[in-house]
């Protein structure tokens, strides 16, 4: 039997696709694939868990308006679903007077999105929230919160697994051949027919996309590996919520920051450092011809060209805990090396195009048979159930 939708990619973006079109259009016959054993086992499964505001992101972008419609989805899934969360709030911290400019550019940018209830903060004020905190100046933002995504992902997959999807683990898609009425879709296991893909593959979004066309793609996902520590039990105290830096406008990550998490525990990180291969979850995992992929890309020698100052300074504090304390130490004067220990690393998938731009947007491109989602970074958990309604919706116009 021929399927409707095929979706590749288990991770949270792909199961809320299948969850918005199954609500849409119960009668459609979906199938999802995932290679791994189990769905959302990479960017999802490996976050920091914030449940994200909104504040950073250009007004009227994609990242805007998912972020924030995705805000409320979210939230009011996870109440009816009964999913633990909290929403705690976080402060923005300017730590010389040099960002107060940049701290006054995302108040503003805050308000054009939306954001109620944003207020800037003297360092006693900022104090009031997170007492071991410094720096010049702050800014609350109330609409912040933490939940473990995982458990957001494995309710979404028993969702739509009632609802009719067949979700195949260990199934990885390596063809795709579009046709007239219906596209062709080869996994490891098998070969099926589908009027409309899906493409939700994360890490390995461009590849999924380059199978179904014979031109080279304009856009490489590269990937950032994202380290963070945790703070010893007994120093737990120091971190109330989070607490985040101004991030720099130059660089599309938000700098290390202090996050305590739904499941327990606080992290400190991550950093930004290149990966030497897309699910290099450890420092010398390498997959050479992956490497070699990201090294040849000419968008990313133009990215290593600008940022090569940044990216060594994050990659130091990749091999240096003194020099992560040090950078941490900028938010919580008081934390010391030995308050560390090592913790996670999560891989973004950053897309880049061939003339150096790293996307600072979601990009979502699209023919008759088949949605490609090509950049979908941080903030895409929060706005997974948008996205995928958006998604759904682009698909529908084709039943």
């Amino acid at each position: 039997m021929a399927l409707d939708v095929i979706i590749v990619g288990g991770g949270i973006v792909g199961l809320a696709t299948a969850h918005r079109l199954l609500e849409a259009k119960p009668d459609l016959q979906i199938a999802l694939f995932e290679k791994e054993n189990m769905v959302s086992l990479h960017q999802t499964g490996n976050n920091s868990g914030v449940i994200h505001s909104g504040l950073y992101y250009k007004p009227g972008s994609l990242k805007a308006k998912n972020c924030i419609e995705g805000y409320h989805q979210l939230i009011e899934f996870c109440d009816r679903e009964s999913i633990p969360y909290e929403l705690t709030g976080k402060i923005v911290v300017a730590s010389n007077h040099d960002q107060r400019s940049q701290l006054e550019n995302l108040f503003q940018r805050g308000q054009q999105n939306g954001l109620e209830g944003l207020m800037k903060l003297s360092l006693a004020e900022m104090q009031e929230h997170e007492p071991y905190v410094t720096g010049v100046e702050g800014m609350w933002v109330p609409q912040t919160g933490i939940v473990d995504y995982r458990v957001v992902a494995a309710k979404l997959a028993e969702k739509i697994q009632q609802a009719g999807c067949t979700i195949h683990l260990n199934e990885q898609v390596i063809g795709i051949t579009k046709g007239i009425s219906y596209s062709i879709v080869e996994t490891i296991k098998g070969v099926y027919e589908t009027k409309l893909i899906i493409n939700c593959a994360g890490l390995y979004s461009d590849e999924v996309a380059q199978l179904s066309q014979r031109e080279p793609l304009d856009v490489r996902i590269v990937p950032f590996r994202g380290e963070y520590f945790k703070l010893r039990k007994e120093k737990e105290y120091l971190v109330k919520n989070l607490i985040y830096p101004v991030p720099d406008p130059n660089f599309p990550f938000l700098g290390v920051h202090f996050t305590r998490m739904m499941r327990g525990g606080v992290e400190a990180g991550p950093n930004a450092v290149l990966a030497f291969k897309k699910e290099g979850y450890k420092k010398m995992g390498v997959d050479f011809k992956e490497l070699w992929n990201t090294l040849t890309w000419p968008g990313f020698q133009k990215v290593a060209a600008k940022y090569w100052e940044t990216g060594l300074g994050e990659m130091y504090r990749s091999f240096s805990k003194e020099a992560f304390t040090k950078a941490l130490q900028v938010l919580i004067p008081e934390i010391q090396e030995q308050d560390l220990v090592e913790g996670g690393a999560g891989v973004r998938a950053q897309a880049c195009d061939r003339n150096g731009g790293l996307l600072d947007d979601f990009s979502i491109i699209e023919d008759a048979k088949i949605i490609n989602i090509l950049n979908a970074p941080s903030p895409a958990a929060t706005s997974s159930l948008s996205i995928g309604k958006t998604v759904s919706e682009m698909a529908l116009t084709r039943f």
